[in-house]
């Protein structure tokens, strides 16, 4: 069950100002050990919400990687999203919401939230730390900042520093946004037409070509009228569902939040940073990311001192993450119980 925490006092930002009201929503799953020992966070990615279980298949499961019958299991939705925490549909201090006002967020601010949430919790120390796509983003800002708090550091498809051919997904993806005459309008359903284009735009990287080919092909036929062929609707089918579920505004707050990330930032560069991690980590890359590719996960598993490396064979790209269950229980089951990794 979704819950709530309102700070007593405002969130100050890295890019100066603050947010006045900060409401962080969250969700817990399991029951949290007297000496406080089998914590583990869950940080999530870009739409997703504080509820692993819903977006996060057969993971948050007796005798999955996060058993919530063995660790008690936290993740707080992030600044600037549309599910529960201060994001643009929000009241602003002028008594409305802000809209395309909501202040620049960075990834630091997001994980300063996190910090606070975990204060109110009572949380001091985490077992371990589980981070996905920009959920691996707020793990090693975090870890970078409090190296002390955890045992395990779980990576997945991610890096430490936003990369100029993420950064340019992200430009892409606003563009489209804001080519959609009504963005800007103070309005929550402002911006819809752009939001479903930069969907499908973003879908482009999440599955690559491998997997559309392989679950959007059309059986052999006549020659089809355009755009009624399986990948045309589906790509339109994608944008309005996500429009259903979600707005521009919180969508491109999150993508300016992205291009933000770099935890070398005023702790001497990526590599020094890195190694102040004291965790037992796991990194872990997806055969066919082309967000994350495999060569960039090696490398930032190379930077981690002590870190171990595994890969998930997929045709479903960074998506893979979200899909290929079995083989990341597989991983991850070993390494949470310190066994050798099958």
């Amino acid at each position: 069950m979704i819950q709530y925490f309102n700070s007593p006092e405002p969130l100050e930002l890295e890019r100066g100002g603050n947010i006045e009201k900060l409401t962080i929503a969250y969700h817990t799953y399991g029951s949290l050990a007297a000496d406080g020992s089998n914590v583990v966070w869950v940080c999530h990615a870009l739409t997703a919400n504080s509820d692993v279980s819903d977006w996060w298949p057969h993971t948050v499961e007796p005798g999955r990687f996060l058993d919530h019958e063995k660790y008690f299991v936290v993740c707080a939705n992030i600044l600037g999203s549309h599910y529960g925490t201060t994001g643009p549909l929000s009241e602003s201090p002028s008594g409305e919401p802000y809209y395309a006002d909501f202040p620049l967020v960075t990834i630091r601010d997001i994980v300063n939230a996190h910090r606070r949430l975990a204060s109110y919790l009572g949380i001091n120390h985490i077992h371990a730390l589980v981070g996905s796509s920009v959920g691996g983003f707020q793990a090693l800002e975090w870890i970078a900042e409090e190296p002390e708090r955890f045992d395990k550091l779980i990576l997945i498809a991610t890096d430490a520093k936003a990369s100029p051919w993420t950064i340019a997904i992200d430009e892409t993806q606003r563009m489209a946004i804001m080519a959609d005459s009504s963005y800007g309008e103070p309005r929550p359903d402002a911006g819809m037409a752009g939001l479903a284009a930069a969907r499908a735009i973003g879908l482009l990287t999440y599955r690559g070509g491998e997997g559309y080919n392989l679950s959007q092909t059309d059986p052999e036929g006549n020659v089809p009228s355009p755009g009624t062929q399986r990948p045309c609707t589906y790509q339109r089918h994608q944008g309005e569902k996500l429009c259903r579920r979600f707005n521009a505004y919180s969508y491109v707050s999150i993508l300016n939040s992205f291009d933000t990330h770099d935890i070398g930032r005023g702790r001497g560069g990526v590599e020094q940073a890195l190694g102040r991690i004291k965790a037992e980590t796991i990194v872990i890359g997806i055969s066919t990311d082309i967000i994350f590719t495999p060569t960039e996960m090696h490398a930032l598993c190379r930077k981690i001192p002590g870190a171990q490396y595994a890969e998930i064979e997929s045709a479903f790209g960074h998506d893979g993450f979200l899909i290929e269950h079995n083989q990341l229980n597989r991983i991850l089951i070993p390494f949470m119980n310190n066994l050798k990794r099958l």
